[in-house]
């Protein structure tokens, strides 16, 4: 009977008989792992020099990881041997703490300190990406909204597979390494309690090092021996991140004021009335495109000669140099600088601005009464709630127009078809108004691979004429990996954008057509150069030479082609400058 007690009342839920199906398991198991553990240890001692090989190389390549991660620098040029060779401070610091704690505390210490270091990574490595191809660190407030942006980019150029693969490989890679550097920072913690005293001692040393190091300014390979690379790399992101946060209420205030938020309709653009107005950008055509060694010859002559064609035809043009609030891409926010006169660097202030009611330069036309206005936008693929804030009574996306050929990588439709698309649905036609047309060309986007070819503008048709040429193109992926070959596909592709725009004004521009093209920011810097500006070319195109005449003070070049000491203003002084040369009086509403 006490026999039966204790077996009821060890029983599980389930009665005796799951328990009978659950200890044998649970028996086992704790006998395998004993038998592992015993294996392991008996192997030690028949192998004793093997084993002492196995620690010391683990604890090394521990070691390794850890100092290479506190030492890793933000950017592709400094990742050298040299930036390694280093006496990091957070090293010192944490076999301080190490050896001061007792065990628990140490063991939670050290998965910490691990964790620490994948942060660290993790945040060098988006900086490598954001400077290789933005020209900028990354930004913890600001672009977590790009990633998806990234992501989507990735798929339109490579494949959904491509992406996916990606993405799951983005995060696969952060989970293996925390689970390394948490390994090893317990590895080395738990190294240094056994050996307590020589660490202590090489605690000390290493110490001292470190400070008299600092204290003389000593360097090696071009840098300090004494670093703090890491803590300073957090100090960076965390200041950055609260500047970010202060400046988005401050931001916010700015765009409330507007110097032309009060003018009446009939005091904006009256020396423009009875003109067809089109605003264009060029996707990343930036100053390196006419100044590049690379890029230059060829942009250079395709600049030339459309000069003299549309010369020919009747039309002059007038260029000069504005510096974009961005840079390698989120051409929105060059778009929005230009057309707003605010500056628009990341998305928060994107965000503010455009669920705000400041003017921009495409709703001052449409707030006259004066136009119709029109957004030509073929790189737009979802909603686009943005249309309001511009003022737009229409817009055409990638959908509207009626492209029924290849895409190319990103871009959904050549900028030929594109324009003759927006000529047959828009611009040709009969009006009552004229039209102020804001068109956003794409063919010029990254990875400019495949490139599209001129062909007759009487062969567009659907743009199924495109399929053969899509097809013989370069891949994208070859382009991608090829430093130099991205420069030259640059290139060709700026002068494909620029033929097709000003040839279809030789065509279609009558003596009433004003024609504004601008690029919205440069190249990415493995194209553009680690240290190139953030100038964009800008030009106006008119037949009437009373329009050109109203910005004779603005000192613009000759030609489509800006010359190297033309002007150079901020992006967003250009929205006040332009209504202002076309005779719009300032009225400032309040913020």
């Amino acid at each position: 009977m006490p026999v039966f007690t204790r077996l009821s009342q060890s029983s599980p839920p389930g009665g005796p008989e799951a328990g009978a199906a659950t200890e044998p398991e649970a028996v086992q198991e704790a006998g395998a792992s004993v038998s592992r553990l015993a294996h392991l240890r008996a192997w030690r001692t028949r192998h004793p020099r093997a084993a002492r090989a196995l620690r010391r190389t683990t604890t090394a390549l521990a070691s390794a990881l850890v100092l290479g991660a506190l030492l890793l620098p933000n950017t592709l040029p400094a990742l050298a041997p040299g930036s390694f060779t280093r006496v990091p401070a957070e090293a010192v610091a944490g076999v301080v703490v190490a050896l001061a704690l007792p065990r628990r505390p140490r063991l939670a210490a050290a998965v910490l300190y691990g964790l620490g270091l994948t942060v660290l990574t993790a945040v060098n490595l988006l900086d490598m990406g954001f400077n290789e191809y933005l020209g900028r660190g990354f930004n913890a407030a600001l672009d977590w909204d790009l990633l998806p942006d990234a992501q989507a980019y990735v798929a339109d150029t490579l494949g959904a597979a491509v992406a996916t693969a990606a993405a799951v490989g983005a995060v696969v890679l952060i989970l293996l390494l925390a689970a390394v550097l948490v390994a090893a920072t317990v590895r080395l913690a738990e190294t240094l309690a056994r050996h307590r005293a020589r660490a202590t001692r090489g605690a000390l040393a290493a110490g001292t090092v470190w400070v008299t190091c600092s204290a003389l300014g000593l360097t090696l390979f071009g840098g300090p021996i004494a670093s703090e690379r890491a803590a300073g790399a957090l100090r960076a992101h965390a200041q950055r991140t609260v500047d970010s946060l202060r400046d988005e209420a401050a931001f916010a205030r700015q765009a409330k004021a507007d110097s032309f938020g009060a003018t009446p309709p009939g005091q904006l653009l009256p020396d423009l009335r009875g003109k067809d107005v089109i605003f264009t950008f060029i996707e990343s055509y930036g100053r390196s495109a006419i100044e590049d060694p690379v890029m230059a010859p060829g942009v250079g002559r395709t600049l030339d000669t459309s000069t003299e064609a549309l010369a020919e035809a009747g039309f002059h043009a007038r260029s000069g140099w504005l510096t974009s609030a961005t840079f390698g891409g989120s051409s929105w926010l060059g778009h929005s600088t230009a057309m707003s006169g605010l500056w628009i660097d990341n998305q928060r202030r994107y965000r503010t601005v455009t669920a705000g009611e400041h003017l921009t330069l495409t709703k001052a036309f449409r707030k006259t009464g004066a136009w119709d206005t029109v957004g030509v936008m073929p790189g737009v693929q979802k909603g686009w709630p943005e249309e309001e804030w511009y003022g737009l009574d229409r817009l055409y996306d990638a959908f509207d127009l009626g492209y029924r050929g290849p895409k190319f990588s990103w871009s959904t439709m050549p900028d030929q078809y594109a324009l003759e698309a927006f000529q047959r649905r828009v611009h040709g036609r009969k009006r009552d108004k004229p039209l102020m047309s804001f068109v956003i060309l794409t063919s010029s986007h990254q990875p400019w691979a495949p490139i599209p070819r001129m062909v007759g503008w009487d062969e567009l048709g659907d743009g199924s004429v495109f399929d053969a040429i899509q097809k013989a193109g370069n891949k994208a992926s070859d382009v991608l990996t090829d430093t130099t070959r991205s420069r030259e596909e640059y290139g060709k592709s700026i002068q494909y954008s620029v033929t097709s725009l000003t040839q279809w004004l030789e065509r279609y521009g009558t003596d009433d057509t004003v024609l504004v093209f601008l690029g919205d920011h440069q190249p990415i810097a493995r194209v553009s150069g680690d240290r190139a500006s953030r100038d964009v070319p800008v030009s106006l195109v008119a037949k009437d030479p009373k329009v050109l005449a109203k910005i004779d003070g603005w000192n613009w070049t000759e030609g489509l082609k800006p010359a190297a000491d033309a002007p150079v203003w901020r992006m967003d002084s250009f929205r006040d400058r332009f209504l202002k040369a076309y005779g719009s009086t300032p009225h400032p509403s309040k913020g």
